[in-house]
């Protein structure tokens, strides 16, 4: 299969593209080599190589910053992931597109599946599902994945950093520590999702899709678990949200349940506490015995 991987040097596309440049042909693309701000540059480019499968990893992650420039959240998460959809439809290539569990108000208290309804409560979250609903709308052939909590080897592009590797550096610095403990999540390892998502493609059975790691934990108690396993000590403290002080609204609950991925039968994904030391270990801080 031919691929094209837009943000092939981010956190997740680094890992998918590792995991897919062994069985398929992989074309990575990089920004800004290639910005999907201005998908009729990319028009020339898609025709030419006539791919089967465009997988976009890029986004707008910052969160509290998208409630000061919701025009920034909305041009790359919603508009230019338009613009992606409608090349797509022109050429009958396949789209691989990623939301998020910030599309969820976090009233629930039980994981949230593929069927209950988004209801966002910051313009991040905002962007996201207008991207779902563009590409929902003007494609049939389309892989939507919604995902959680991401911390991989390469880092968020943007950030330069993930929540771990954060965590890290601030226990290491000996600084004091506040992470908000009445927000739930799953932290899901972008290396098991790559190997996950290529598992689907070779489904390829289309769709909407949950996919996280199995489990759940406050931040508070992710960060806690990070020190545990690496043996540190820092001044931790839990925080609940409004003294935490964020500028953007979270959901308190935003737990994803994998229906969809179980019931085509893709592998189960390991639990997050399973999933972390491996990390930690890729990433140096730990020594697997």
């Amino acid at each position: 299969m031919r691929i094209v991987l837009i943000g092939a040097d981010g956190q997740l596309g680094t890992d998918l593209l590792t995991c897919l440049k062994g069985s398929h042909e992989v074309h990575p693309w990089t920004y800004p080599e290639v910005d999907i701000t201005r998908p009729q540059e990319l028009d020339q480019r898609i025709k030419e190589l006539e791919p089967d499968l465009l997988i976009n990893t890029a986004a707008y992650n910052q969160v509290d910053a998208a409630e000061e420039d919701p025009g920034g959240a909305f041009s790359l998460n919603a508009l230019a992931v338009r613009g992606l959809a409608l090349l797509c439809r022109d050429t009958d290539t396949a789209l691989m597109h990623f939301s998020s569990d910030y599309v969820f108000d976090g009233s629930a208290r039980t994981p949230y599946t593929e069927d209950d309804a988004p209801n966002p409560l910051n313009v991040y979250g905002v962007s996201k599902v207008a991207g779902e609903y563009f590409v929902r709308s003007i494609l049939s052939r389309f892989y939507l994945v919604r995902t959680c909590g991401l911390y991989g080897t390469a880092g968020c592009w943007g950030k330069g950093t993930n929540f771990v590797d954060t965590m890290v550096r601030l226990a290491k610095k000996e600084e004091p520590i506040r992470v908000v403990n009445d927000q739930w999540i799953t932290p899901t390892s972008t290396s098991e999702l790559a190997h996950r998502l290529a598992e689907l493609i070779e489904k390829g059975r289309f769709g909407l899709y949950h996919m996280t790691s199995s489990g759940q934990c406050t931040w508070f108690e992710f960060a806690r678990e990070i020190f545990r396993i690496l043996d540190l000590e820092p001044t931790l403290t839990g925080v609940d949200t409004e003294a935490f002080g964020a500028r953007a609204r979270r959901p308190a609950y935003s737990v994803l349940e994998n229906r969809n991925a179980e019931r085509i039968g893709l592998q189960s994904f390991s639990p997050w506490t399973q999933a972390l030391p491996e990390y930690l270990a890729q990433k140096g801080h730990l020594q697997l015995r």
